[in-house]
């Protein structure tokens, strides 16, 4: 008797399986535990605005191989003045004013093949040493694709400048025999492809223009003045 519980005692002894614990999950919720749904939410709108990124990439890649947009091309043809001189009254606090008279033609090349454009507004500004001298709005236009259409904005005033900085500008670029001017052109423009209508456009163009001095007696000098690209800036 003794033995046998001796024998009983020396073997190993294993109480009855233990089961396996069940991990809860919810239903109807890709797999994701109770407890992390705001994870599990997170997760989800992440991956539908990444749906939504890579659709629309899609579709604007598409876009662009149909219509294959090329930017528009500004440049100005031929520019004068006949008139440029700078005077200062002295009975009015002396007053810088310029006389001015600037003459221009300003090309806009639409190269596309499927896209044209309606010009709703456009505004012409003239400066001068970073003044204002001028300021002139052109009619509106429609242009069609594949399309080149030629502007003649004209500036001619007598303005107030200030700042003794533009009569220092002015005596040096006499005495080079060219006046530096910018033009700026602000738009407000529709696309139209097919039968759409797309709004929203503001380019706007920046022309740097290098301009023989008028010479005495008024000749002009056309020859000498170079065609000139404009920057573009759609934003």
């Amino acid at each position: 008797m003794a033995d046998y519980k001796q024998s009983n005692l020396n073997g190993a002894y294993y109480g009855p399986a233990i089961p396996p614990s069940r991990t809860h999950r919810s239903v109807g919720r890709g797999g994701c535990d109770c407890c992390c749904f705001p994870c599990c939410l997170i997760t989800t709108l992440l991956k539908f605005i990444f749906s939504i990124i890579i659709t629309v990439g899609i579709i604007v890649l598409i876009l662009w191989l149909i219509l294959r947009p090329n930017e528009i091309k500004p440049y100005v043809e031929t520019a004068t003045l006949s008139t440029f001189n700078l005077s200062t009254n002295t009975n009015n606090n002396s007053t810088n004013f310029l006389t001015y008279n600037l003459t221009m033609d300003l090309s806009i090349r639409n190269p596309n093949k499927r896209i044209s454009f309606y010009y709703d507004y456009i505004e012409t500004q003239a400066l001068y040493d970073d003044s204002r001298i001028g300021f002139k709005i052109l009619d509106p236009f429609y242009q069609g694709k594949k399309n080149t259409t030629v502007l003649h904005p004209e500036f001619s005033s007598r303005t107030a400048v200030l700042g003794d900085s533009v009569v220092t500008t002015y005596n040096r670029e006499k005495g080079e025999g060219f006046f530096y001017v910018n033009v700026k052109v602000y738009t407000r423009m529709r696309l139209k492809v097919w039968v759409f209508k797309i709004h929203g456009f503001k380019p706007e163009f920046d022309c740097s223009l290098k301009l023989p001095a008028p010479t005495s007696g008024g000749s002009r000098g056309v020859s000498t003045f170079e065609r000139t690209k404009c920057d573009v800036r759609y934003f």
